[in-house]
């Protein structure tokens, strides 16, 4: 029951103080309403007050805006209106200016930057006012300038452009490769003038829409380098063929450039194998004078200077290398890329023409004298050929982008070239096998002509094995197409052909010494020839050439010299037919017993055989000592081999009849002593 007392009065104190809680409640109830009640009558005012004031500012703001707007559009029309008047103080401002034109030494931005600035009022009154004439004059003014820009890009260009003098091409194709700077070597154009130059061109193309410049351009470029070509060929023939300062430079080129002592030049004589070789060879060829002798030298050797003409035109043509490789790099600088190439076509169309041009004038040089049988004219087509075979890929390299007309000319020259070659080598064969005369024979059995010619002629090749080999690969003939994969197929093709030329040599020579009605002139003709060949042969380095193809052909014209130095002993027989005891008058033994007791028959023969000796020994004598042996080695060895054949047997002879009584004038029979025979001998072939 206390438990529940208690818990009753729990409760009851419980509701008291919630009913506490609730009277402090609804005491900040009514206090909340009495506020709010505040609240909304000042908001309520508020909204009042702020709609009377919105009622009497929004009109002022609004048309505040208004005037601003006013402002701007009056502010941008003024702008717009100063930018148009910009435009007509331009023209009106920069007409003067313009039409005085760019002037040298002044200030070409400056000048590019006010055309810039006519341009754009020409724009603008295009765009705007096409009507107007404002737009007339603009445009009227800005063609001026351009007008007056291009002719200044010509005076400038014009103004620099100068012919290269012939001393510094001759100096720059003298250089060694690995010293020679392509920057340094042709300064055509001062630095400044070419960014001057390229400034003016690229406003031209992409601001004035012009490219009269490139005309302009390629013209000037085109006669400077023209006349530094012409310039060039006066100088060289000037000099006698091009010799430049410090010395002559050899004509042959590596890499574009001329380099000395590379190559061994050569002369073309003006007569070689006139009428298929006739006459003799000049005594200087086979290396001694001789007094009296009515030679005539048909060719000159090929240690002489290069043919000043040919010199020349190979100068010109490594020099127009080296100019039109300095005028490409010239032109990257000033004109656009997309215009280069068709520039530089026509910058070296007339060069280019001209050189080639005096190309195919040797050429038919060449065939007039090959039709007239004039074989010089080949020597000079070798070391053109060769030349040009040399500088072709710098040629290719030069006109890459350049029209298939212009990049074809070269290569139709160099196969001219080759033709001519070729028809001149084939004929050249045929004139030393064919050769019909045989009227104009040295009378006195030495080199022939036509010998002395062709090996003269051969060694020649070896100057331009490769360029022959060439020529003779046109050629039909099978003997002279090897294969391909041959490392020495071009040296076999020129071995081959001197081995023909050489063959039908000696099948000519054979047929000539046939009409001498002294056989041993024609074998002592043969001795002179065939000696000749082999020494030549020897000595120029042609025989390692043509054992490539016949690797017995020396051991051949041994065997032929020692044949006909055999041939030759034979005029020897009549004159041993006396002396040699064959027959013997009286026997050795009867004589040393009683050679006062001889027969008169016996007498007789004895007489007769000296008597038979001296007349032979005297007729030989007369007979040959108009004979000719150039050769000094040669000559000295046949006399030898005479004195050896003959003056042990006459000593003999001699010896076993001297203390013979078969005679009362000895001294009439008994002439000469060994000695004096030896002397007489000594004096053949020495007329």
């Amino acid at each position: 029951m206390e438990d529940t007392a208690q818990k009753i009065r729990m409760i009851e104190e419980k509701l008291a103080v919630d009913a506490e809680e609730l009277t402090f409640i609804k005491d900040n109830l009514h206090k909340s309403q009495h506020m709010s009640q505040n609240m909304v009558m000042i908001l309520t005012s508020f909204e009042n007050r702020l709609r009377q004031l919105e009622e009497t500012i929004l009109p002022v703001h609004r048309e505040t805006v208004t005037l601003q707007k006013l402002q701007e559009n009056i502010e941008s029309t003024l702008t717009s209106f100063d930018h148009i008047l910009s435009y007509h103080d331009a023209v009106r401002e920069l007409e003067n200016t313009i039409k005085e034109g760019y002037r040298p030494g002044g200030n070409y931005e400056k000048y590019l930057s006010q055309m810039a600035q006519i341009q754009e009022a020409l724009d603008f009154f295009a765009k705007n006012n096409p009507e107007s004439p404002e737009l007339s004059k603009a445009t009227s003014i800005f063609n001026t300038g351009k007008e007056l820009l291009q002719h200044e890009f010509r005076n400038i260009l014009s103004r620099h452009s100068n012919p290269v003098p012939p001393i510094t091409i001759l100096d720059i194709l003298g250089t060694d490769e690995e010293l020679a700077q392509e920057d340094a070597s042709l300064k055509q154009l001062p630095d400044d003038v070419i960014e001057e130059l390229s400034e003016i061109a690229k406003w031209l193309l992409d601001k004035g829409h012009s490219t009269e410049f490139i005309e302009i351009y390629h013209s000037t470029r085109s006669a400077t380098l023209r006349k530094s070509m012409e310039g060039l060929k006066d100088h060289l023939n000037s000099k006698s063929g091009g010799t430049g300062p410090g010395g002559s430079y050899s004509p042959m080129v590596i890499g574009g450039k001329l380099h000395k002592g590379k190559e061994q030049p050569i002369k073309r004589a003006n007569h070689l194998l006139r009428s298929g070789g006739k006459g003799k060879v000049s005594s200087q060829m086979l290396g001694h004078r001789r007094t009296g002798s009515n030679v005539s030298e048909t060719m000159t050797p090929k240690d002489e200077q290069l043919d000043p003409e040919t010199a020349c035109y190979l100068f010109r043509v490594s020099s127009l290398i080296r100019l039109m490789q300095s005028e490409s790099q010239l032109m990257t600088t000033i004109i656009p890329d997309e215009h280069q190439k068709k520039t530089f076509d026509r910058i070296i169309e007339k060069p280019l023409d001209t050189i080639l041009h005096d190309g195919e004038q040797i050429i038919s040089a060449a065939k007039r004298a090959i039709a007239k049988h004039e074989y010089s004219a080949i020597l000079g087509i070798f070391p053109v050929l060769k030349h040009l075979l040399s500088v072709k890929p710098d040629f290719d390299e030069a006109l890459q982008g350049t029209a298939p007309s212009t990049r074809n000319k070269l290569p139709s020259l160099i196969t001219s070239l080759e033709s001519t070659g070729s028809k001149a080598l084939e004929e050249f064969f045929d004139i030393i096998k064919n050769d019909p005369d045989k009227s104009n024979m040295p009378k006195d059995g030495t080199v022939h002509g036509l010998t002395s010619n062709a090996l003269i002629f051969l060694d020649n090749l070896l100057d331009f094995v490769e360029t022959a080999a060439a020529m003779l690969a046109t050629q039909k003939d099978p003997t002279l197409q090897m294969r391909s994969a041959d490392p020495k197929a071009k040296q076999r093709r020129v071995a081959t052909y001197v081995g023909k030329v050489l063959g039908a040599l000696s099948l000519n020579l054979d047929q000539k010494a046939k009409t001498y009605s002294d056989q041993y002139l024609g074998a002592l003709f043969l001795l002179n020839n065939y000696h000749y060949i082999l020494k030549s042969l020897q000595r120029s380095g042609l025989l390692k050439l043509v054992v490539l193809s016949n690797p017995d052909i020396e051991t051949h014209y041994e065997d032929i010299i020692k044949e006909q130095k055999r041939e030759y002993s034979r005029s020897w027989n009549k004159v041993l037919a006396y002396i040699l005891e064959v027959n013997k008058p009286v026997g050795t033994q009867r004589l040393a017993q009683d050679a006062a007791k001889l027969k008169d028959k016996e007498r007789q023969q004895i007489k007769d055989k000296f008597k038979g000796f001296n007349t032979e020994l005297e007729d030989l004598h007369r007979t040959q000592r108009a004979y000719a042996i150039p050769d000094i080695i040669l000559r000295d060895a046949v006399r030898r081999d005479n004195r050896d054949f003959i003056v042990p047997q006459y000593s003999q002879f001699r010896d076993k009849y001297f203390n013979a009584n078969f005679t009362k004038n000895p001294e009439k029979y008994i002439k000469y002593t060994p000695d004096n025979v030896k002397d007489l001998l000594d004096k053949f072939f020495d007329l």
